[in-house]
């Protein structure tokens, strides 16, 4: 019995052993391949800088995107070294523009042959570097001041303005031209302009291994929820769809983590009030009458319930209100609706 054990245990491991997954693929300095595409931008009107990136690796979130608000960006993939990223944004900080920092990495590096990065600085110079040894197809775009774009081929710094895309391992150059493309033509916040590249490019063909994980980072100084640095800060570790997936994670980071758009404040009619009155009792809120009179312990509520829910940043605009100077209760459309959505769908405990 021992030695039928024996046999089964030393045939199940060489099982394991014949269908084990190849180990991932490493440069002579033994840095992971990351395969992945990816834009890097700043808006020098709105002082956003960020970074978007997809990659047929886990967690990209963790190594390719790097921001410091009011100094610069990075991303680092292809056999990625984290020092790019945090080298780069220590040498914009102390005033190297992207070119000269990434002139410094690039000296620094034991195998730069095999990386590929983007930098931002917050003066909108830009620029590029894809290393021979990266996997086709590789390559960027990097934008220029007349608005044109210039190719950032292998083995060749490329400099410009305002953003760079960069890919290794994509399906065809088509990719960073879909990212470039879109990235000039769609107008918004530097996060709607950067997601919008990166569906482009994913649709374009994107990485011709396929999709596992995104991320998106933007940074401005003080911009975000109580002042802090990062506006947008989305990942999706591992993910059949991850574009897709961060696009929904977007929708909802602009919810709760952004101010409201004016033009979205909606007056709460008696209707309305009457529906939340519905609501809030269902879900044990609330134990007084659906009658849709909005007064002073209606708006009290609605404060309440909306930090319930967590639209911190859309409260002021309810809050704010002064009833009693005969002002009219506003809501958000988008708060509304989402208040009607959670309840519709049972999405509550």
């Amino acid at each position: 019995m021992r030695t039928l054990r024996s046999a089964l245990l030393v045939s199940t491991v060489l099982g394991l052993t014949a269908c084990a997954p190849d180990p991932p693929a490493t440069n002579a300095a033994g840095d992971p391949l990351v395969s992945t595409f990816s834009i890097v931008a700043v808006d020098t009107t709105t002082g956003e800088m960020g970074v978007a990136v997809q990659s047929k690796f886990p967690n990209v979130r963790g190594i390719v995107p790097w921001a410091e608000a009011g100094v610069g960006a990075v991303a680092t993939q292809s056999f990625a070294r984290l020092d790019y990223g945090r080298k780069g944004l220590a040498l914009m900080r102390l005033g190297a523009t992207a070119p000269e920092a990434l002139a410094i990495l690039i000296r620094e590096d034991p195998a730069p042959e095999t990386r590929q990065v983007g930098l931002v600085d917050a003066h909108g110079n830009a620029a590029s570097w894809t290393g021979a040894e990266a996997f086709e197809w590789r390559g960027g775009l990097v934008g220029q001041a007349d608005g044109s774009t210039r190719a950032a081929g292998p083995g060749v710094v490329v400099t410009g303005r305002g953003f760079t895309a960069q890919g290794n391992i994509l399906v065809s150059q088509a990719t960073v031209e879909a990212m470039a493309r879109t990235f000039e033509a769609t107008s918004g916040a530097l996060g709607d302009r950067l997601l919008a590249a990166l569906l482009a490019g994913g649709a374009a063909g994107g990485d011709k291994r396929g999709e596992q994980s995104a991320a998106l980072l933007v940074v401005k100084p003080g911009a975000g929820y109580d002042g802090d640095d990062r506006i947008v800060d989305i990942s999706v570790y591992d993910h059949p769809t991850p574009l897709a997936e961060l696009e929904r994670l977007y929708t909802l980071n602009d919810l709760y983590f952004t101010d409201s758009d004016p033009a979205d404040l909606v007056p709460v009619t008696s209707a309305i009030a009457r529906e939340l009155q519905e609501i809030w009792t269902t879900r044990g809120f609330y134990d007084g009458p659906a009658d849709g009179v909005v007064d002073a312990e209606f708006q009290q509520i609605l404060t309440d319930y909306m930090g319930w829910e967590n639209y911190d940043l859309r409260i002021d605009e309810v809050s704010s209100v002064d009833l009693a100077a005969g002002e009219t209760l506003v809501i958000d459309r988008e708060v509304l609706e989402d208040i009607r959505e959670v309840f519709a769908e049972g999405r509550y405990r």
